[in-house]
């Protein structure tokens, strides 16, 4: 009997980060929402993360039932509106609001964050004594947040035929986090132009999936290796940061 492998990750932030993202991603005006687009790509996250059984908050679920009810109001047919009557609102309004709101207070966080970085950085350390020998720089940490990655995981099943019910011809195997984190940790060490992200997910297998994702979650929080994109919609590629 196959078991149900659950992960809760403390990543994410809410749906409002999620859509946040999706309107930044896809250059959308947040004052003029497609909305019909918007729940497309929605929901394909929620599938992805559903598909790897990930333990999904429930206000997730809450607002795709929120956006599919706004999407089905605005297919209904317009009606006329005599000068007398009451302005008719326009259901985007309120998430519109919502969306707004805490993309100010996300804003906000992250000046104050960026406050207590420079303050940080404001002592002094004694003079550190470079090699000679010249080096390729160094690799920076990236800004690819896990929706990006998500996303990029939802591309590739999708491309490589995954969409259906993983592990129903393949054996489980279980993997601890920990080997899996120093096998990643391998992989991306021993590339000099780091690893694609799809060449992580070498087997149609869902436990090794979640594994790994997790595993590479956990590195990057640890700023052992980092995930980066050069542009929207490319391949996003895992190097390694070793002594940066």
């Amino acid at each position: 009997m196959n078991q149900v492998y659950e992960v809760k990750l403390d990543s994410f932030e809410g749906p409002l980060d999620l859509l946040l993202h999706l309107i930044h991603q896809y250059e959308i005006d947040i004052y003029d929402i497609p909305v019909a687009k918007i729940t497309e790509q929605y929901m394909n996250y929620i599938h992805t993360m559903q598909q790897l059984e990930l333990n999904i908050a429930s206000e997730y679920l809450v607002m795709a039932a929120t956006l599919i009810e706004i999407k089905s109001h605005m297919l209904l047919p317009n009606q006329e509106i005599d000068e007398e009557d009451e302005y008719m609102e326009d259901p985007r309004d309120e998430l519109m609001q919502r969306l707004i709101e805490y993309r100010k207070y996300k804003e906000a966080a992250e000046k104050l964050k960026e406050k207590e970085e420079d303050a940080n950085h404001t002592f002094t350390r004694p003079p550190v004594v470079f090699d000679e020998k010249v080096s390729k720089p160094p690799i920076i940490q990236g800004d690819v947040s896990i929706y990006d990655m998500i996303g990029a995981l939802g591309k590739m099943m999708e491309r490589k035929k995954w969409n259906e019910p993983l592990d129903t011809r393949i054996q489980r195997v279980d993997i601890p986090i920990e080997k899996r984190m120093d096998e990643v940790l391998q992989l991306v060490r021993d590339s000099k132009d780091g690893v694609a992200f799809e060449n992580m997910f070498p087997y149609q297998s869902r436990s090794h999936i979640v594994v790994t994702f997790i595993a590479l979650l956990e590195l990057m929080k640890k700023k052992e290796v980092t995930c980066k994109q050069e542009r929207h919609f490319e391949s996003l590629f895992v190097y390694y940061l070793g002594d940066a």
